[in-house]
C-alpha cells in the first residue's frame, strides 16, 4: 500500500532524528528495491548516518529496522484512512479517495515505488519469522480498521470483515499490476468494482 516516504524534515520542519531517517531510508528501499535488494551501506548512506549507528537504534540490525518500517507504514495508513473516513460520511467515498490517492502516488513516482508491505511480504521466507509476524499484524490492523468503519456504517460484522479482507487483497493486487504495467487501469477498474460493492452492501437509508 503506497504511503508517502518520510521526508528529511517533519511536519513542523524540524529535522528528523537519526532513527527516523533510517526508517525513511528503509521505506524508500522497500518501495524501490525490496528488502534483499539493498545493503546496510546503502541504507546508512541514504539516511546520512555514520557506520555503527544502525545497531545503536536497532540492535537486531536490518530485520529490526524493516519491522520498524512496517509498523510506520501501517501507522501512516490507518491514520490516513481515519482522516478519510472522518471526511467522508460514506465509507465507499472514503475507499474511493484512498485508492485514487494511491494511484496518484504511484504515477508520481514514475511507477517505481510500490507498496513496501507487499514487496517485503513477497520476498520473505520462513526464516524471516519476525518480519512475517509484523506483516501479518500490520495487515490485520488495516483489515480491522476497515471492517470497523463498515460495521459502523451499518454493515453486518461478518460481512464487514469479509469486505475488509477483499479490499486489502484487491488493493495490493491492483497496485502490483499497475506498477508492472506502467499504467493505472487495473487500479481504476478495481476501485470502481469495490466502491460499487460497498454501496450495494450498505443498508438503505431510512
Amino acid at each position: 500500500m503506497s504511503t508517502r516516504t518520510l521526508s528529511v524534515t517533519s511536519e513542523s520542519d524540524s529535522p528528523l532524528s537519526t532513527r527516523d531517517r533510517l526508517i525513511a531510508a528503509m521505506l524508500s528501499a522497500l518501495r524501490r528495491k525490496g528488502y534483499h535488494g539493498v545493503g546496510l551501506s546503502e541504507l546508512l548512506a541514504d539516511a546520512g548516518a555514520p557506520k555503527g549507528v544502525l545497531y545503536h537504534h536497532f540492535p537486531g540490525g536490518k530485520s529490526e529496522l524493516a519491522i520498524a518500517a512496517i509498523e510506520t507504514v501501517v501507522s501512516h495508513m490507518t491514520g490516513g484512512l481515519q482522516k478519510l473516513l472522518t471526511r467522508h460520511a460514506n465509507p465507499a467515498d472514503a475507499l474511493q479517495a484512498w485508492m485514487v490517492s494511491a494511484q496518484k502516488l504511484l504515477v508520481g513516482s514514475g511507477f517505481e515505488q510500490g507498496c513496501p508491505l507487499a514487496s517485503i511480504a513477497l520476498e520473505s521466507t520462513p526464516d524471516d519469522a519476525a518480519i512475517r509476524t509484523a506483516l501479518a499484524q500490520g495487515f490485520s490492523s488495516i483489515r480491522t480498521h476497515l471492517a470497523d468503519a463498515l460495521q459502523a456504517a451499518g454493515i453486518a460484522p461478518v460481512r464487514s470483515a469479509n469486505l475488509a479482507a477483499l479490499m486489502v487483497s484487491a488493493y495490493e493486487g491492483a497496485l502490483l499490476q499497475a506498477r508492472v504495467a506502467g499504467q493505472v487501469h487495473a487500479m481504476q477498474n478495481t476501485t470502481e468494482a469495490l466502491v460499487d460493492l460497498i454501496r450495494l452492501s450498505l443498508p438503505p437509508k431510512p
